[in-house]
C-alpha cells in the first residue's frame, strides 16, 4: 500500500518591532489556499509544495496537501490567523490515520501568543499523532531554530541559497528522508548546534563569502559521512525579540552523535571565528545618492537596494530617505520601488493618468524608522491594479499584487507607489507597471539580497544602504527585551 503522507505550507517570517500585525487579511491576500486549489497554482514553481508532489510521483505517496499560508513578514502573526491555519493543519491530521508528515515552515514565526509558532504547531501536531510518526520539516535558511522544534521532528532540512531558489529541491531533499524513515531504512534525529548572534555576519548570503565554502562542506558532508542525512545551517533572523533568536548548524542523522556534533561545532565555530567579516559595504542613504548622481550609464543600471527597508525582514517599505536623497542629488533616468503608502496609491489613482499631483508619499506607519512623509509633485504615468506574474528564479510563475498602484514620475524618477508591502526580487515587479528596469541609469529598490537573483544579471553595479528604517543595522535602535544577554554585536566584548 501507497504512504499516507500529510503535506503543508506554513511560513511567516516575523519581525516583533513591526507595529503591523500579520492577520488573516495579509494571508489572503498573499497566500491562502487549500488542497487542489494550491496544487493547482503552486505546483510548477520554487516552492515546497512542488517538491513534495515530486516525491509524490516518484514513491507513490498517497498525499493529502492540507494548505498553503504564506505572507510577506510584518510583525507577529494574530492568535485569529494562527489558531485558523495551524487548525486545518492539525484537524486534517485528526481525518486519517498518516504514515507521516511533511511541513514547508520558516522557523522563524512569531504568533502573538507564542514565539515559537513552528514548535506550537508541532506540538500540536504531537498530541494528535504521538511521539514516534515521522515527521520532516523544511526552513528557511533565516529561521530562528528552537530546542522545541528539534525534539518534535525528526528530519529538518533547511535551504542552501540565499537568494532563496532551492525550496522545491529543498522538499524533495526532506521527502526523501521522509520516505525512507517510513519505510523502515532509517532512523533520523536532528541535532542543533546554536550561536549566541543576532545573525551571521554576512545574513547568510550564499553567493559570496564565507556561507558559500561552508555550505560546500554541508554538501560533502552530507554525501561522504555515514549516518548523516541533512546539514542545515541558518543564519537566523534577528529581527524577532526571542529567547532562542540566532544562528544555528543543523544535522539530521542517525547513529552515534558524536561525529556529528563535532562537524557542527566546526562549522558553527567558522560563523563565531568571522563574526566581523562583513562583505557588505552599507552606504550612507546621502553616499550612495552621489555614487548615482556621477555613475555613468554602461551596460547595465547602477541598482541601489535599501537593505533596511525590506518589506522581506519586515520592515514597512515606507521609507522616505533614499528616495528623499536621490532626489535631492538631481539623480535622473531612474527607477524607484516600492513606495508603500495605501492612501498614495488611492489618491493618485483617483487622480488618473496624466495628471500633475503633489502629494505627500511614504513616511506613514512610524516616521521614526526611515523618515517622515515626502512631498512630491510628479506626473502619474500609470494607474494599476498592482497584479503582476514573476518570471525569475524565485517566484517565476506565481502570481503575487501590490494592490492598488500608481506609476508617479517626479523629477526624472519613475516612482512605483504601492498598497502592499513586498519586496523587489523580481524585474516583473518594475516591467509590468511600464517601467524598465534595464533601460534605466539607476534603479532604487527595497530589499536586501533576494533581488540578486533577477536584478545582478542586468546590472553593471550594485550597491547597498541602510536608510534607518526597520531592518537597519544598527541594533541599538532596535528595543530588544527578551534575547539572552550577552549576544553578539550588542556585546561586542563577549567570548563564546
Amino acid at each position: 500500500m501507497p504512504f499516507k503522507v500529510l503535506t503543508a505550507e506554513f511560513m511567516h517570517e516575523s519581525n516583533t518591532f513591526s507595529i503591523r500585525t500579520t492577520g488573516l487579511a495579509q494571508f489572503q491576500r498573499e497566500t491562502l489556499m487549500f488542497g487542489d486549489e494550491a496544487i493547482e497554482k503552486r505546483s510548477q514553481s520554487n516552492t515546497g509544495l512542488a517538491g513534495a508532489l515530486t516525491c509524490k510521483t516518484e514513491f507513490g505517496w498517497d498525499m493529502t496537501h492540507t494548505v498553503s499560508a504564506w505572507s510577506e513578514p510584518a510583525g507577529p502573526v494574530t492568535v485569529e490567523a494562527y489558531e485558523f491555519i495551524s487548525g486545518k493543519i492539525v484537524e486534517a491530521a485528526k481525518s486519517q490515520k498518516f504514515d507521516g508528515i511533511l511541513l514547508c515552515l520558516h522557523g522563524a514565526m512569531v504568533a502573538q501568543h507564542t514565539d515559537d509558532g513552528e514548535g506550537e504547531l508541532l506540538t500540536r501536531l504531537r498530541d494528535v499523532v504521538g511521539p514516534d510518526l515521522p515527521i520532516a520539516v523544511t526552513l528557511d535558511l533565516h529561521a530562528n531554530v528552537t530546542v522545541r522544534m528539534c525534539e518534535l521532528a525528526q528530519i529538518l532540512v533547511s535551504y542552501k541559497t540565499y537568494p532563496h531558489i532551492d525550496l522545491r529541491e529543498t522538499a524533495y531533499h526532506a521527502g526523501t528522508l521522509l520516505h525512507r524513515m517510513m519505510a523502515g531504512e532509517i532512523q533520523p534525529q536532528t541535532l542543533r548546534v546554536h550561536l549566541p548572534m543576532l545573525e551571521e555576519a554576512n545574513g547568510g548570503r550564499t553567493d559570496v563569502g564565507a556561507m558559500v565554502e561552508r555550505i560546500a562542506r554541508a554538501r560533502a558532508y552530507e554525501k561522504e559521512q555515514s549516518g548523516a542525512f541533512a546539514v542545515s545551517i541558518n543564519g537566523a533572523f534577528p529581527e524577532a525579540d526571542i529567547a532562542e533568536v540566532g544562528p544555528t548548524v543543523l544535522v539530521t542523522y542517525e547513529g552515534d552523535p558524536a561525529p556529528h556534533k563535532a562537524f557542527a561545532e566546526s562549522l558553527a565555530e567558522d560563523i563565531w571565528a568571522k563574526r566581523n567579516d562583513v562583505m557588505n559595504v552599507f552606504h550612507t542613504v546621502d553616499a550612495v545618492a552621489e555614487i548615482a548622481r556621477t555613475y555613468a550609464k554602461a551596460e547595465g543600471p547602477l541598482i541601489v537596494a535599501d537593505y533596511a527597508d525590506n518589506p522581506g525582514g519586515g520592515s514597512y517599505g515606507d521609507s522616505t530617505n533614499l528616495l528623499r536623497a536621490l532626489l535631492a542629488a538631481g539623480v535622473g533616468d531612474a527607477a524607484f520601488g516600492p513606495m508603500v503608502d495605501p492612501q498614495a496609491s488611492e489618491a493618485l489613482a483617483a487622480e488618473g493618468e496624466g495628471a500633475t499631483v503633489t502629494i505627500a508619499i511614504g513616511g506613514k506607519t512610524d516616521p521614526r524608522f526611515g523618515g517622515a512623509p515626502l512631498t512630491v509633485t510628479g506626473i502619474v504615468k500609470l494607474v494599476s491594479n498592482g497584479d503582476f506574474t514573476g518570471d525569475g528564479p524565485m517566484i517565476g510563475g506565481l502570481d503575487q499584487s501590490f494592490g492598488t498602484s500608481a506609476v508617479l514620475v517626479v523629477d526624472d524618477i519613475e516612482v512605483l507607489v504601492t498598497s502592499t508591502p513586498l519586496q523587489m526580487l523580481d524585474l516583473q515587479q518594475f516591467r509590468a507597471f511600464g517601467i524598465d528596469p534595464a533601460a534605466k541609469r539607476v534603479v532604487g529598490l527595497k530589499s536586501m539580497q533576494h533581488f540578486r537573483a533577477a536584478f545582478e544579471p542586468i546590472a553593471s553595479k550594485v550597491v547597498v544602504c541602510d536608510s534607518g528604517a526597520l531592518c537597519t543595522l544598527d541594533y541599538d535602535r532596535l528595543p530588544f527585551t527578551k534575547i539572552p544577554r550577552p549576544i553578539f554585536p550588542l556585546d561586542r566584548g563577549m567570548v563564546r
